[in-house]
Formats: structure tokens, C-alpha cells, sequence
């Protein structure tokens, strides 16, 4: 096995060749170069080996987008450690179940998720140790894992590189996927190379020079590229924001930190959009990619115009890791997901597994590429069913043209992507039937009059009972994620089914689409 270690290509690399005062990471006004990252990097190998993490083993991470996300992720990978980040906005006892899965006896959490641990742990009884990046007054575990804070933590003594491959165990990233449960999606050391050495050298062109904003998330797949995989991969700046991102914050952030590139979702687009800043605002801007959803061609549109950069649309999965179809800085389809992306191959095939050649034809979209994930932790029928012959299925309806440009139509299940986040219906159903007014419920996805995609719940009332939409709306939220609840919840009389008892939800979705518009 040749030698080779993600941590030590990203952040080592930088150093031994005359880059480390470079600035890594930009965050609340401060700045941590590559030398200081690579310091944070050997603190974490200390910790690791101080709790006997060892290689192979599993490491939680609910941390906001700072700087000790990329310590503790990169840190890991340098120990041959798997990082296993977890989103920031599920509930306690949500991330107990993942924590559980994937096997994890160390839990490191940002200061706000403290008063979570308490519920994680619970969950997730193999944890044993927890690390608070902040004041860890407010944090207690259950069972026997201790709770210690950060800063306890000083020994930044160097560290070899583990001995590691391309191919090693390098990461999960938990996807809901299609099935709605989650999965832990395993990728190898060589995966994010990958992914910087085709979408963020062949599509952005990218440069020690750009500066990276993301409205997504490290966690995601999408924001792990976009604020540590491509800016650390030339030695550029990654610009982070440890909060909730909206609107105004980012304007903020746009204004002062001047990125040349900036990534976010089509819904953020259509916010930003909405807020109206002013087009000058954007003017160290050499591009824009949204992912996540598709992009509506209005939209790509209206912030291609206001920006006066290109606005790049794409399609990527955590399967893949990063965008595997784009627009290109030099060509736009507008309401396109573009082309393949140099290093991906992509096909169309039917219900019998035959590939579709005819151009317009729509069929199930497979791809194929070295970013690829080994497979799903403990999941083998979802792993057969997604991984097929070096071929992964996304679970998506495309057609593409006669100029090999690719266009989505749709899934070919019940899921739904509100806010570019896979939600499944069952989940929020579960949460809803809770409700003792409810005695049946069916979730669907609907597309707002913006194009974007948003969760609509019908419910049907117990006997004797009437149902108050704002209190189920309350009731959701104290037990999912925002990103989950219902956006309207409509009353029916009861629910259309098949002779067997399944609920039609595509009845339902045509229903309200031949429905008189609402305001």
C-alpha cells in the first residue's frame, strides 16, 4: 500500500512547501494559517491517543462550522481515526440513534450543543468519553462517559502520520438517502482529493487566491468540499460561520469577508434574492454553485444578473461526496444541472436495468467515479440496492439532451429535499399520528410558486376530535428537526389507498397540483 493520508495532502503538504503563514481558516475575524491548523492537528492526535482512539475506530462530531471542526475532522483522518460528523440541526435523542449506529466511543460537540449530551449519551451507551469545544459546565452524560472541556487539552506536541492508504478508512457522513433511514455512508482517504481534483480544478478553476463561503454546512457533504476539501486543497482561505446562516448574515459576511466564490442551496438563493441587497455587495464574486436541489431557472436567472457572475447549478450526492453533473463558468443551461463533471461517467437506464440512448428519454441516473463511497455501514441491502458494478444509483429521474446536458424531472420515491435535506415522509407521519387529535397522517413534497421544494402534511382527525394545525405545528416542534416540520398541514376526511391498505401519495401530490392555486 503506497502511503497516503488526506490530513497530511490538505494541511502537511502546505507547510513542508513554504505555505504555512497562509491563512487556513477565517472565522469571526480571526485567522488560524496552515501551521497553526497543522498544531490543532497533532492536539487532536494527543487527545485521541490520551482516550485510546484507535485506528479504524469511530469519532462523533456535532461541531459547528469553526475551526475545531477542521481540527477534529483532519486530526482524525492524521491518526487514522474515522471522523464521523453528524448534523447540527437534529435533536438530542435524533443523534443518539446515529451515535449508536455508527459505534463511536468519543463524542465531541460544540458549547451549544452541551445541554444535548445528556440525551445523546443515553442513546448511545458505547460513549465513554465527551469533549466540550467551550465551557463544558452545561454538559452531563449518562452511564459512565465522562465530560471534559477543550481546553484541558494543551499537548500540541507533533505526531507521526499513521500509517494510511487512498484506499483506508477515511470518513461517514450519515445520509437519510431514499430509504429514509440513515445510513452511514463510508468514504476512503482518497475520496476528497478526488472530488478537489475534478469538480473544484476542472469546473471552479480554483486557486491559493479564492476564498470560500458556504451557506452549507461542514457536515454535509456539499459544505465539507466547499469550506475544507477545495480551499485546503490549494492552500486557499476558507471563510467559516459557526451560526445558523441566513439572509442578513451572510450579506454581512459577504461584505466584510469578500469571497470569490461562493456556494449555497436554491433556496438561500431565492432568500437572498428576497432581501434585495445591492448588486455591489457582490463584487469580489467570480462565481456562484448552488446544490442540494434543483436550481429554477427564474432563479439562476435573477442571481446571474444581480451578481454579474456566473451562477453554477449542479447535482452531487454523499454517495459521490461532491457535484458530479455542473454548469460550467463558461456555459449555463439555466434549469439545468449542466454536464458530467471530467473524472464522472453518468447513464440513463429503464425499469429492466437497459440503458436509455435516445436523448430526452427519461431514465433512472447511475454514476460512476473515484469519489464514490465504499458503501453503507451495516446497511447490505441498501448497499446492493445503491452500489452496483463500480455504479452508484441517486435515485433520481433525468433526461439528457443530444448535447449530454442533464436535466432533473424528479425522484422515483416518496422522499422529500426541503431546504436541499432528504426528510422522510414516515418519520414526520410518526411524529404527527403522535398527536392524539390525529388519527392519520401523509407527508408529500410540494414545490412552492419559487420552484423550490417545501413539506405538506395531510392529516385526518380522531373521532370525536378537530384538528388545530398551529398545535400540531407545535407539537412537531418540540420532537423534529426545523428542517422536518410540516410548512402547511391540510384536514381531509381520509386518505386515498391502495386495495392493500398503502397510502397513495402521488394522489395526493396530483391532487393538489390540479387544485386551484393558493395564495
Amino acid at each position: 500500500m503506497d502511503a497516503y493520508n488526506a490530513a497530511a495532502w490538505l494541511v502537511d503538504r502546505h507547510v513542508d512547501q513554504g505555505r504555512g503563514e497562509r491563512v487556513a481558516l477565517r472565522c469571526d475575524g480571526r485567522d488560524t494559517t496552515y501551521t497553526a491548523l497543522q498544531s490543532e492537528l497533532w492536539r487532536v492526535q494527543r487527545a485521541l491517543a490520551h482516550f485510546g482512539v484507535t485506528s479504524g475506530e469511530r469519532v462523533a462530531m456535532v461541531v459547528n462550522d469553526e475551526p475545531d471542526f477542521v481540527a477534529w475532522f483532519l486530526g482524525s483522518l492524521r491518526q487514522a481515526v474515522v471522523p464521523v460528523p453528524l448534523s447540527t440541526m437534529l435533536t438530542g435523542t435524533e443523534l443518539g440513534g446515529i451515535v449508536a449506529d455508527c459505534g463511536a466511543r468519543t463524542l465531541v460537540v460544540s458549547e451549544p450543543f452541551a445541554a444535548a449530551v445528556a440525551a445523546i449519551t443515553a442513546a448511545a451507551p458505547l460513549v465513554r468519553d465527551v469533549v466540550v469545544l467551550g465551557r463544558a459546565a452545561g454538559a452531563s452524560a449518562a452511564g459512565d462517559a465522562s465530560v471534559q472541556a477543550w481546553a484541558s487539552f494543551t499537548d500540541q506536541t507533533e505526531l507521526p502520520v499513521a500509517p494510511t492508504g487512498r484506499d483506508s478508512d477515511g470518513f461517514w457522513l450519515y445520509s437519510s438517502g431514499t430509504t429514509g433511514t440513515p445510513k452511514g455512508v463510508m468514504h476512503r482517504h482518497g475520496d476528497l482529493e478526488a472530488t478537489a481534483q475534478s469538480y473544484a480544478a476542472n469546473i471552479l478553476h480554483v486557486t491559493e487566491k479564492d476564498r470560500f463561503l458556504s451557506v452549507a454546512k461542514l457536515f454535509f457533504a456539499y459544505g465539507l468540499g466547499n469550506s475544507l476539501t477545495f480551499p485546503l486543497a490549494v492552500g486557499g482561505t476558507a471563510i467559516l460561520h459557526p451560526r445558523p446562516p441566513t439572509a442578513a448574515t451572510m450579506v454581512a459576511l459577504i461584505e466584510q469577508e469578500q469571497p470569490s466564490l461562493f456556494f449555497a442551496s436554491p433556496g438561500f438563493v431565492a432568500a437572498l434574492l428576497d432581501a434585495a441587497p445591492a448588486a455591489a455587495l457582490f463584487h469580489s464574486l467570480r462565481a456562484t454553485v448552488t446544490a442540494g436541489e434543483s436550481l429554477p431557472a427564474p432563479l439562476q436567472r435573477r442571481f446571474s444578473e444581480l451578481t454579474g457572475t456566473p451562477v453554477l447549478d449542479g447535482i452531487g450526492s454523499t454517495e459521490m461526496l461532491h457535484i458530479f453533473i455542473s454548469n460550467t463558468l463558461t456555459e449555463q443551461a439555466p434549469g439545468s444541472s449542466g454536464w458530467a463533471v471530467p473524472g464522472y461517467r453518468a447513464e440513463l437506464r429503464d425499469d429492466d436495468q437497459r440503458i436509455v440512448t435516445e436523448p430526452d428519454t427519461p431514465g433512472y441516473l447511475y454514476v460512476q467515479g473515484s469519489s464514490a463511497a465504499s458503501g453503507y455501514w451495516q446497511k447490505p441491502q441498501a448497499e446492493a440496492e445503491a452500489f452496483s458494478d463500480g455504479w452508484v444509483r441517486t435515485g433520481d429521474v433525468y433526461t439528457r439532451s443530444a448535447q449530454d446536458c442533464w436535466t432533473f424531472l424528479g425522484r422515483n420515491n416518496d422522499m422529500i429535499k426541503a431546504g436541499g435535506i432528504w426528510v422522510s415522509p414516515a418519520e414526520v407521519e410518526s411524529v404527527l399520528i403522535e398527536h392524539p387529535d390525529v388519527l392519520e397522517a401523509a407527508v408529500v413534497g410540494e414545490r412552492n410558486r419559487a420552484g423550490l421544494e417545501m413539506v405538506v402534511a395531510f392529516v385526518v382527525p380522531a373521532t370525536g376530535a378537530s384538528i388545530d394545525p398551529a398545535a400540531l405545528v407545535a407539537h412537531c416542534r418540540a420532537r423534529i428537526a426545523a428542517f422536518k416540520r410540516p410548512s402547511e398541514i391540510v384536514v381531509v376526511d381520509e386518505l386515498p389507498k391502495t386495495a392493500t391498505g398503502k397510502i397513495k401519495r402521488y394522489a395526493l401530490r396530483e391532487a393538489r397540483a390540479a387544485a386551484p392555486e393558493r395564495s
